[in-house]
């Protein structure tokens, strides 16, 4: 099992952003992340290769 598993509140911690643009952008398809039983779930391996695919590039 991943021990990497991140909720949205650690994901906000993390990127340093608000929870409620955590939620957006995961829900947008912009994060990448799951839903177990309706909340937000992302493996913190998967935040770091997107953010190095996404650094320098202004999307959002």
């Amino acid at each position: 099992m991943e021990a990497d598993i991140m909720t949205v509140k650690e994901v906000a911690e993390y990127l340093k952003i608000n929870e409620k643009t955590a939620y957006r952008l995961a829900a947008e398809g912009k994060l990448p992340g799951f839903k177990v039983g309706g909340s937000w779930r992302f493996r913190q391996s998967d935040l770091v290769e997107w953010i190095e695919r996404n650094k320098g590039v202004e999307k959002y």
